[in-house]
């Protein structure tokens, strides 16, 4: 069985040493969501979800040190402006243009962008250039393919946690650990189709 999340993911660090991963899925097998991961400058990973079923979901799926069911709200002022709050955060992100790599990734066409077997197939060459990985065995027994379909660079970050000022926009430094995927270390937001196929046996209720 495959669980397939359809959105962005948009990955910034600050001056702070705060690294945010926010993943905004308007489909999803449990309905439009968005979900926060940070780690802090010690190294605390935390997990912001807005309802216990994605809390579960994606607690099986990465790791965490902590995990806070919560509201978690994304909006677009505009189509270059993305606002998340989700308890302590409170971050106002904005979007530039696509770096040559967006570009690149844009020219596939999307049904083929979001096959795992292609994805697959990028897999090695996305860490010869980036570092990054597309595919990979994930918590839980699951596998994961990042079908990554558009990349625009991020031009300014505001923010806060628990009211303390996050500081300027900083590169992902160092990458956060949730897991085997990451996201590029410059500031940036991703058009991606995440497919998670879950390990047999396992039942509807895991993503319902």
């Amino acid at each position: 069985m495959r669980a397939v999340f359809d959105g962005w993911i948009l990955g910034v660090g600050s001056a702070s040493g705060t690294r945010v991963v926010v993943g905004h899925w308007p489909r999803s097998p449990l309905g439009p969501l968005s979900d926060v991961m940070v780690q802090r400058p010690e190294g605390h990973r935390l997990l912001l979800a807005p309802t216990a079923a994605a809390a579960d979901f994606v607690a099986a799926t990465y790791s965490f040190d902590e995990v806070r069911v919560l509201p978690v709200a994304v909006r677009r002022p505009d189509p270059a402006t993305w606002a998340v709050t989700a308890g302590p955060l409170d971050l106002r992100v904005r979007t530039g243009r696509r770096p040559p790599l967006g570009w690149l990734l844009r020219a596939v066409p999307p049904p083929l962008a979001r096959a795992p077997r292609w994805i697959g197939l990028l897999d090695r060459p996305a860490r010869l250039l980036t570092g990054l990985r597309t595919t990979g065995s994930a918590g839980g027994g699951r596998q994961e393919w990042y079908g990554v379909q558009d990349l625009h660079a991020v031009t300014g970050v505001a923010g806060t946690w628990d009211g303390e000022p996050l500081g300027a926009p900083a590169d992902v430094r160092p990458p956060v650990t949730f897991g085997f995927g990451s996201v590029p270390p410059r500031p940036s937001l991703a058009r991606v189709t995440t497919t998670v196929q879950l390990p047999e046996g396992a039942s509807d209720d895991q993503v319902s």
